[in-house]
């Protein structure tokens, strides 16, 4: 009976391949299309199917070298319709391949998932596939055999076993385990359906269970992210030399500064780009939030780091950046306000990005990439969770934690407020903000402030305070002796009028709620007059500067407030802005210092504070200075005030005496300089087209919303008349000498009255100019001219050139020279600018002869030249640069370009007080850029002439003239780029030098306040500090290429290059992103061509296997996206060359992230070599 039995079951097998014969009908379409549909009925045909698809499934090599390959891949398609049904563009033979294997596994499971019936389960509850008989199945036999029927529901069984355990195979197998990978990468949301139905196969499948050769978890286990992967994959000779260079990076820090960064090497390109943040010469416009979160996560990706190391590392880097300046150097550069921005509000936000990103993340997201491929669902909460035990590993590293003397209270502060809490005592917040009882029962430090702003931002709750060790004791009661509360943030809430005594509080006191703030905006924008004073020079005080747990809505009210709306009913002719000078002119005075100018700029707020700034300038230059407005205290103000504040602020945010290089650097475009208005406005533009993106970062959201509130439209300078003619004047004041000026013009008369009222001292006779402008009233009055500052500002340059004509040909003294323009800049301000602009223009023509710096027409730098050149040589020593003779010829005196003599004999006539400070903020940074063009030694010149007249700023004169030595000698910039690699490889032999890092890079910063004198600066603060003004990049390139090869390091090199040298890539929001693909292409392209023997090279054949492999390496594992930019033609050729150097796992690695274009190539690689 068992006989008769199995021959009619083969009888059935024999039945239907019969009829399929007689129809002409193609093998492959018989078994897909009648024997997987008539499995139930014919489970021997079905079986057969099973055994030829394990025997020939996974031998492709004889397939594809066959010689009708394209022939029979092309057959498959039209058969199967595998392009239209998975909607490719393309149909080459290799990525049919991929589309064909997937196919066989993706039927064999839905085929298995209705024979338990778990089909129904899926989302759409059928198969794409023909898994069903079309048609009713009649027996060959008219009688029922129960036996036979027995057999077959075995049979069944067993089939369904083998069904899931070829699919096991097909996941197992290196070849097509990669070639399906390739279809998880290309083919995402078609393997999305795929993996789902899989998944409920391993949960709900009793076949599966039954199986003896797999189970659920080796099931689950092969579908994993650590596996099907090219890239992890890849053991070839380059990427172990790559993998070594990483281990050998770890680069233990040195000392105090550095401690617990045992991987510091990893986190050096943030190091480098905090510290460079600092450089109070250059303020982005690019928010720093943004560029921040990044080089982040693209660190994160280099390095494979988890997010707990990440963050601790992220944590460490900002810590150090305290506390290399924890008592900065006097003078007009950042301080330590703005490091406690970059620790306490910046990082916070950064972190918050990222972990909001995760956990707003959609649940079902395919994911594409080397080292975290597609997951199911988002694990919710890892950030969080990362961030907590980062937080809580800090508190091991007290040397980085000890807060600097100005915020001990305030860390103290946060300390009280955990023990309080943990003690169970809540005393109100009104007590911490008036009394310092509390800073005495907790020692705090700069970690208790951290968890404070993370606590402020819904990144951890109170939970935080019960941290083993973060709170040292517990007090059991309230102590008697509290003082009565006292004016306080409390009292304002509580609806306490704005007294003298509360305002000077709420001045010196942060807010501590977003609450607080929105009251005293509130009062800003509705109150009287009085009021809106108060409440601006409030928002401009300590809740601005030290509130750090909302200093990005403080950063914004204020920005908003520069932009005040039209009061309701308003119906005069003239601008609204004017009825809102006296608080105009309070806010931009409050943030005018170095430190708020880049605490506005770290939160993206530049191209909208520039904004705001523009039409104040164009109503308030426009105004006849007629009648002042009188302030709270007293002062009074005038149209000319308002101008000259609003317009110096506007144009420290462009550096707009900097004329742009002919190359840009980092995410400074080419040609159109960000050091324009222009650009500023089109920035903010951007916020504003921005905001309708829903899928925006939460930093994102904040720079629309205030650039939404202030301006819902877009805005360009042509809405500024006044401000382009200026800016006009401005290029061509640099472009050529002054032309122009037609006698008998109103510029012509005001020329001749700006000229009498500046030397009126002097003037004689027939000497004497026109006083038809000139006003009424007493001798300090009556020689000013009323004029809109435009006007005057229009005369300035002819003013300036008329008097440096006349002194260089003896008609005016020195003296009378820098008295005059000293006048014309009291006179209006803002004309500094101008004076600057003309002055950096004349020097850099070289027409003006140089006079001699000696003591009787100019002032003399002899005094303590010599000391100003053993200091400099002491702040280079670390770098072994040599410092030219500062002696120019024995005993004959100094000598300096007349433009740069007159510059620096104005700008000493300032007293170094909070009056002048905002004026010598814009004139110090020009001074030092106009000293350092010129020949060597004219800084240094300068800086002696300035350290006599302030003395507490010696050294940082001293340090801006040690800049100098660089910009005027490339072998010293040799030498400190040798210097850097050195300290940051720990290649020193002297025997204090440690195993480098970033304490050696980067040390203490520079200063007189660690050793009771001017101490050596670390070499990469110097970088950091001339970099920007080194014209010749290429040059600094090549030395720096140069370096990294004969280091043997081009892991390490290409890790440099990618985050540091060529940060535009970084951030997919920046300007530079539009031109990556182009300048990526070029590259990838240069590089197939010397691979393909069409490009001959300069350097060694082992050099350029070294170059290659890293580059490549490191654009397949840390950022795969770019390939995709890349043609696919290219990436083959690429691929290519690499096999010809035995790279086919990296050449794999390639093409598997090249996209659909690379699939086929990447899939016949796969197949060829059986990887």
């Amino acid at each position: 009976m068992a006989v008769s039995v199995q021959s009619s079951t083969w009888d059935s097998v024999i039945d239907i391949t019969e009829v399929a014969q007689q129809k002409g009908m193609d093998p492959l379409l018989w078994a897909l299309h009648l024997v997987i549909p008539s499995r139930h009925s014919r489970p021997a045909a079905y079986r057969l199917y099973l055994e030829l698809l394990r025997r020939h499934a996974f031998t492709l090599k004889y397939q594809i070298n066959g010689p009708n390959y394209h022939k029979v891949m092309k057959s498959i398609d039209a058969v199967l319709q595998l392009s239209q049904g998975y909607g490719m563009p393309v149909s080459e033979p290799g990525i049919l391949v991929v589309e064909f294997i997937f196919s066989i596994v993706w039927q064999l499971l839905d085929a298995t998932l209705d024979d338990e019936g778990l089909l129904e389960l899926t989302s759409d509850k059928k198969s794409k596939w023909i898994i069903k008989s079309q048609e009713m199945e009649i027996d060959r036999n008219d009688s029922f055999d129960e036996k036979r029927a027995e057999l077959q529901e075995r049979l069944q069984n067993l089939n369904t076993v083998m069904a899931i355990e070829l699919i096991g195979e097909f996941l197992q197998n290196k070849v097509t385990a990669r070639i399906l990978y390739l279809a998880r990468r290309n083919m995402s949301s078609h393997w999305l359906d795929f993996i789902q139905r899989l998944q409920l196969l391993q949960a709900n499948s009793s076949a599966l269970r039954n199986s003896k050769t797999l189970t659920p978890e080796s099931l689950q286990q092969l579908t994993s992210d650590a596996r099907i992967v090219l890239s992890r994959e890849c053991k070839t000779s380059s990427l172990q030399k790559f993998h070594a260079v990483m281990a050998f990076g770890s680069l233990y820090s040195s000392a105090g500064l550095c401690q617990g960064a045992s991987r510091s090497a990893l986190w050096l390109p943030l190091d480098l780009l905090l510290e460079d943040a600092m450089d109070g010469y250059q303020v982005n416009a690019t928010c720093g939030i943004e560029i921040i979160t990044g080089l982040i996560k693209t660190l994160q990706a280099i390095n494979g780091t988890t997010w707990h190391d990440t963050f601790l590392g992220l944590w460490i880097a900002a810590l150090r950046l305290v506390q290399r300046e924890r008592d900065p150097i006097e003078g007009p550069m950042p301080r330590l306000d703005t490091r406690l921005c970059i620790l306490l509000s910046v990082t916070t936000l950064v972190v918050a990005d990222l972990i909001e990103e995760e956990e707003s993340a959609p649940v079902d997201e395919t994911e594409c990439g080397s080292t975290n491929h597609w997951k199911e669902k988002k694990v919710t909460g890892k950030c969080r969770n990362d961030l907590v035990s980062s937080l809580q590993i800090l508190g091991d590293y007290q040397g980085l934690l000890t807060p600097p003397q100005s915020i001990v209270s305030a860390a103290n502060q946060a300390a009280a407020k955990a023990m309080l809490f943990v003690s169970g005592i809540n005393v109100g917040s009104a007590y911490f903000e008036c009394i310092n009882f509390y800073t005495n029962i907790s020692a705090g430090n700069l970690r208790h402030l951290i968890v404070e702003a993370c606590v402020a931002r819904n990144l951890l709750d109170t939970s935080a305070y019960y941290w083993p060790g973060y709170v040292n004791g517990c007090i059991n009661q309230i102590p008697h002796a509290l003082p009565a509360q006292a004016p306080s943030w409390s009292s304002f809430m509580k609806g306490a009028p704005l007294t003298p005594v509360l305002i000077n509080a709420l001045v010196s006191t942060p807010a501590t709620s977003l609450a607080e703030l929105e009251k005293i905006f509130e009062v800003a924008v509705n109150g009287s007059d009085d009021e809106k004073i108060c409440a601006a020079t409030i928002l401009c005080g300590a809740s601005l500067i030290r509130g750090w747990n909302i200093q990005e809505h403080t950063v914004h009210f204020i920005t908003r407030l520069l932009s005040p709306p039209v009061p309701p009913g308003y119906s005069g002719s003239d601008s609204h802005l004017i009825g809102y000078a006296p608080m105009l002119n309070v806010i931009i005075v409050g943030i005018t210092s170095v430190d708020c100018v880049q605490i506005f700029s770290l939160h993206g707020l530049v191209p909208q504070l520039a904004c705001s700034l523009m039409p104040i300038c164009e109503v308030f230059g426009s105004c006849v200075p007629n009648v002042p407005w009188t302030l709270t205290n007293g002062e009074e103000i005038s149209a000319h005030a308002v101008f000259s504040n609003a317009f110096i602020l506007l144009l420290k945010l462009w550096r707009f005496n900097h004329p742009p290089l002919e190359h840009g650097v980092g995410d400074v475009p080419t040609v159109v300089s960000q050091r324009t208005p222009e650009y500023l406005l089109l920035l903010r533009n951007s916020h504003l087209v921005s905001s309708g993106n829903v899928n925006k970062n939460r930093n994102r959201k904040r720079l629309s919303a205030v650039a939404s509130l202030s301006s819902p439209q877009p805005i360009f300078v042509d809405s500024f008349p006044k401000l382009k003619a200026w800016y006009r004047q401005h290029q061509a004041c640099i472009a050529s000498t002054l032309s122009g000026l037609v006698h008998g013009t109103p510029v012509h008369q005001i020329v001749d009255g700006l000229l009498n009222m500046m030397f009126r001292k002097i003037i004689r006779g027939n000497q004497s100019l026109t006083s038809l402008f000139f006003g009424t009233g007493n001798e300090d009055t009556s020689l000013r001219p009323k004029l809109p500052a435009w006007d005057v500002l229009e005369a300035v340059p002819f003013v300036v050139d008329a008097a440096l004509t006349a002194c260089a040909h003896g008609k005016l003294s020195p003296r009378e020279l820098a008295t005059g323009l000293k006048d014309l800049a009291d006179f209006l301000p803002a004309s500094l600018a101008t004076i600057v602009s003309y002055f950096s223009s004349e020097v850099t023509r070289g027409i003006w002869k140089p006079v001699f710096m000696n003591g009787t027409d100019w002032p003399s730098p002899a005094a303590n030249l010599s000391n100003v050149e053993e200091q400099i040589k002491k702040i280079l020593a670390t770098t072994g640069v040599d410092v030219p003779s500062l002696a120019a010829g024995g005993s004959s005196p100094s000598t300096l370009p007349l433009p740069l003599a007159a510059f620096v004999s104005l700008t000493i006539t300032y007293k170094i007080d909070r009056a002048s400070e905002r004026f010598l903020n814009l004139a110090g940074p020009a001074l030092e850029s106009l000293a350092a063009g010129c020949p060597w030694p004219c800084m240094p010149i300068v800086a002696s002439l300035w350290t006599q007249k302030a003395k507490r700023w010696s050294d940082f004169l001293v340090f801006s003239a040690s800049r100098t030595v660089f910009l005027h000698s490339s072998d010293a910039v040799v030498q400190l780029l040798k210097s850097c690699f050195t300290a940051t490889l720990g290649l020193n032999d002297a025997p204090i030098s440690s195993s480098g890092g970033v304490g050696e890079l980067l040390g203490h910063g520079f200063g007189s306040h660690f050793s009771g004198g001017i101490s050596p600066v670390a070499p990469g603060i110097l970088y950091l500090r001339v970099f920007r003004s080194i014209r010749d990049i290429v040059f600094v390139t090549e030395e720096i290429i140069s370096l990294l090869m004969h280091s043997h390091l081009v892991g390490f090199q290409e890790k440099i290059r990618e985050v540091k040298g060529k940060q535009e890539w970084i951030e997919s929001t920046s300007s530079a992103s539009k031109r990556r693909p182009k300048i990526l292409g070029t590259h990838m392209k240069f590089l197939a061509s010397a691979l393909d023997g069409k490009i001959s090279l300069g350097c060694d054949w082992a050099t350029w296997r070294a170059y290659v492999s890293g580059f490549v390496t490191l654009m397949v594992g840390c950022t795969p996206n770019w390939v995709l930019e890349v043609d696919v033609d290219v990436l083959k050729r690429l691929s290519s060359g690499l096999r010809r150097w035995n790279e086919e796992e990296l050449a794999l690695a390639l093409l598997g992230i090249g996209g659909i274009g690379s699939m086929g190539a990447a899939a016949e690689l796969i197949i060829e070599n059986e990887m």
